[in-house]
């Protein structure tokens, strides 16, 4: 491509950013979009990110200065034995930035608290930002506040200008009545989490956040209950009697596993709601196949390769989004044998998951290992229900029993997919589930003490 040339950061590198970052912003919404947000992460003056900002200065003076807007995040430090807030690491930012040709237009100051009028006008005179553009980002309860907190101080504004963008003003009623659904919740249930990483919740920050805004569409707060498989496997499932309901996250590798099949079952036999994402989704499978129709053994090849039953393999063949036949192994490219992307399929009619996604799936996969179809006869007929398949392969996208009040597993993550606005489905039928076990839950102790009262009465 280069015919021989030296590639050198500058021009090549920092050219290949610019057109990647520029057939990004055409791709999104079909091109319908009208500002790409780009985000340059690290400090000022990290040798791993000079090549990136390069490329925008290039960038906006190629393309024009309305072309872009710099809006570029500091700190601003409260120290506590001296009682004030310190602005020199800002001005200083700011310079750095300043000698390797980026000016800011915005400045969003991170502060435990409100940056005062007269630390924003310091920050102003010595960074060369005019004061409305030096927008104070303080601490809250909640990252779901952050949008009208800047939109108050006038963000939104700014950068329309900056870019030349003639905007209505902006109407965040919609926002704030969702925030006001996640302050002022009508009622609470409990989701315990069962997964092999909880000591760093992040590790499902996607799920967590889909539970939250499942939990907002429901006026619902859902308080997260996040129990190691390993400690379930050695301690029993006592841990689970509170709950009002069990999911089961993605993960790879044999540690902590038995943890939480030992949880599915639980969830299953005592009616509790039940959501399995990706080897959720195999883990349920195989906790039946041993418990429901008696396979003794039965496990996946991830974690027994010797297993007597296989009901969960690795599939080396399939059809990808694009129709395009795809055979891989352990030395393919993206991933091996992992099925990743989008990819959408139909739902059988009646089932719970047309109930709640409609008659067909479009979500995204990252995965190497599927319920073996050998044996979905075998499962189905003592009542495990497949209501979707891949069109081609007929591999099991959503499993469910439906003589349960809410028992799924899905082969996907539709966490990639959920939005505080609308949430998701899948994640509001589980709360709505979740709610509804509870009530019932609460009220079975009413019931027992008020039961020898009626019995007098009839007597």
């Amino acid at each position: 491509e280069y015919l021989g040339k030296t590639v050198q950061v500058i021009p090549h590198i920092t050219n290949e950013i610019q057109d990647f970052i520029e057939r990004g912003a055409r791709a999104a919404w079909d091109g319908k979009c009208d500002i790409a947000i780009v985000e340059i992460g690290g400090t000022v003056g990290d040798i791993e990110s000079l090549p990136f900002v390069e490329a925008v200065r290039q960038m906006k003076l190629r393309l024009g200065p309305s072309s872009a807007c710099y809006v570029h995040l500091t700190l601003v430090p409260f120290i506590p034995s001296a009682g004030e807030l310190k602005t020199k690491p800002t001005q200083h930012s700011v310079q750095k930035m300043r000698e390797i040709g980026i000016f800011p237009d915005v400045l969003l100051c991170r502060a435990d608290r409100p940056i005062p009028e007269d630390e924003r006008a310091k920050i102003s005179l010595f960074s060369n930002v005019p004061i409305d553009a030096v927008i104070s980002a303080w601490d809250v309860s909640s990252i779901y506040k952050i949008p009208s907190m800047l939109h108050r101080q006038g963000l939104d504004e700014i950068v329309c200008f900056k870019l030349g963008i003639i905007a209505k003003p902006a109407d965040l009623s919609s926002w704030d009545n969702l925030v006001n659904a996640l302050e002022h919740p009508e009622r609470e249930i409990t989701i315990g989490m069962v997964g092999k990483y909880v000591e760093l919740s992040d590790s499902y920050k996607s799920l967590i956040e889909a539970l939250m805004h499942a939990g907002i569409n429901t006026r619902t707060k859902v308080k997260i209950e996040y129990l190691d498989s390993e400690l379930v496997e050695s301690g029993g499932a006592a841990v689970l009697d509170k709950l009002d309901g069990v999911l089961v996250p993605g993960g790879f590798g044999k540690r902590g596993t038995e943890g939480k099949i030992a949880a599915i079952r639980h969830a299953r036999e005592n009616k509790v709601p039940y959501l399995g994402i990706c080897l959720g989704m195999q883990l349920a499978t195989i906790e039946f196949a041993r418990n429901v129709c008696g396979l003794a053994g039965a496990n996946s090849t991830e974690f027994d390769p010797d297993t007597p039953h296989p009901v969960v393999a690795l599939i080396t063949e399939w059809t990808d989004r694009t129709g395009r036949f795809e055979r891989r192994d352990a030395l393919s490219d993206l991933g091996g044998t992992m099925r990743l992307g989008s990819q959408k399929c139909p739902i059988e009619r009646g089932t719970l998951a047309a109930r709640i996604y409609g008659a067909e799936v479009n979500e995204r996969h990252r995965h190497r290992y599927e319920v073996n179809n050998a044996y979905v006869p075998q499962l189905e007929a003592q009542g495990y229900t497949v209501s979707a398949r891949t069109p081609n392969e007929k591999l099991t996208e959503i499993m469910e029993l439906p003589s349960h009040p809410f028992f799924i597993g899905v082969q996907f993550h539709p966490e990639f997919t959920s939005t505080p606005r609308h949430g998701h489905p899948l994640f509001r039928a589980f709360i709505e589930a979740a709610i509804t076990a509870r009530q019932a839950r609460l009220e079975q102790p009413a019931t027992a003490a008020l039961a020898p009262l009626a019995q007098k009465a009839a007597a």
